[in-house]
């Protein structure tokens, strides 16, 4: 399953939250940079707060407000919503021994939102299958395109006939 909830998503559900709790808009960059900092799937041992600076959408002044990790979360919670619909519907769909494996294996987060504290938990919690993160989530995808590539015979069928891997 494609889904387009991926870091823009969760910086506009940070966006979005700002503006509507505290009347403050903030830029792409800013939202990035709380995500980051201060940003969670699941409930952190010690929770975090951060200065957060922007603009009050009424004055139009600079404004500066704390922000917890809790709110943060909360912000986040329809995007990772739709995630864990979209893993749960794959799952439905998985072949037995492919399901087999995964009781086994796990699930493998890649790309730059495996990096988002506790969503591994989130989705360990879910699923109930253990889920590890990639060694190197933010390179992972590109490298598993090279494999491909790399293997091109091997997968072709597949690529050609649109088929799922699973």
């Amino acid at each position: 399953t494609s889904l387009r909830v991926a870091g823009d998503a969760l910086n506009e559900a940070i966006l979005k939250y700002l503006k509507q709790v505290y009347n403050l808009g903030i830029g792409e960059p800013t939202a990035e940079r709380i995500k980051i900092e201060i940003g969670s799937a699941y409930p952190l041992e010690e929770e975090l707060l951060k200065e957060v600076r922007g603009r009050d959408t009424v004055a139009g002044l600079p404004r500066t407000v704390n922000v917890r990790s809790e709110e943060i979360r909360e912000s986040l919670r329809d995007p990772l919503e739709q995630l864990i619909k979209a893993i749960m519907s794959t799952l439905e769909r998985t072949q037995p021994e492919l399901c087999a494996d995964l009781v086994e294996g796990g699930i493998t987060l890649a790309g730059g939102g495996a990096l988002l504290r506790g969503l591994d938990r989130l989705i360990a919690r879910e699923t109930g299958l253990p889920v590890r993160r990639a060694d190197d989530p933010l390179t992972s995808v590109a490298r598993g395109t090279g494999v491909v590539l790399d293997q091109i015979d091997t997968f072709w069928n597949v690529l050609e006939n649109g088929h799922d891997l699973g």
